[in-house]
């Protein structure tokens, strides 16, 4: 079956989307995405193929998250995310557990954004979220993405804690995606409950990288956004 979908997914190459994708994810020596390689498919077709080959094992998920081949791991993440959603909860654990054990190979923020809120933030729902500032405050660029965009689910439930603490421990990271990161979680609390947000940049808008405040100010009205900007 994984040879299978391999062949699928070859299949679709389009190097000429490839070499745009190769630019746009920073994959050059020395940039985040260093080493990553792309086939050039489109999400929509590889969430298709995802669920054609949804009976693939933990093991040839495994194989296919190894890959340098970016496409690979991203269709990877989307079966693992259906065969969660269709798990009964010991089954939701070892994927859980599977997911952390393989943080390594989520290296690219789409690979985060899309799959961190579906496993980890899920699973995590009314349980201890200690394990997200362990994320929050390692060294490792995707973990701490990780740490913030699994908040996602939590701010879906009406849940901004965490959010709110997590922002605060990266507040003075060194890096854009962490900022984008942030901001962007900041922005979707907003959209909740603003009252929550601007307690936040009341505090903070003065110290917040400029990216993350523009990111976490994008949905204001434009009076409001040029206060918070100008201060």
């Amino acid at each position: 079956m994984l040879q299978q979908l391999l062949h699928n997914l070859h299949h679709l190459n389009n190097p000429a989307k490839a070499k745009i994708l190769q630019g746009f994810f920073k994959t050059g020596p020395g940039q985040y995405g260093e080493g990553d390689i792309f086939l050039g498919i489109i999400v929509p077709e590889q969430r298709k193929l995802a669920k054609k080959y949804l009976h693939l094992t933990i093991e040839e998920i495994q194989t296919l998250l190894q890959s340098n081949i970016h496409e690979y791991r991203l269709t990877a993440l989307f079966i693992l995310i259906q065969q969660y959603k269709q798990a009964d909860p010991p089954a939701k654990q070892l994927i859980f557990n599977f997911y952390l054990h393989n943080t390594k190979y989520i290296n690219n923020w789409d690979l985060v954004d899309l799959s961190a809120p579906n496993i980890i933030g899920n699973y995590l729902l009314g349980k201890d979220h200690n394990l997200l500032y362990t994320l929050a405050n390692s060294s490792h660029l995707w973990k701490k993405r990780i740490s913030i965009v699994a908040t996602f689910t939590f701010i879906r439930n009406n849940q901004f804690e965490d959010t709110i603490k997590i922002s605060k421990i990266l507040l003075n990271d060194h890096h854009d995606l962490i900022h984008k990161a942030v901001g962007w979680m900041l922005r979707e609390l907003g959209k909740k409950n603003q009252s929550v947000l601007e307690q936040f940049l009341q505090e903070y808008h003065q110290a917040m990288p400029r990216t993350m405040l523009r990111y976490a100010i994008e949905k204001f009205p434009e009076e409001k956004r040029k206060f918070y900007l100008k201060k």
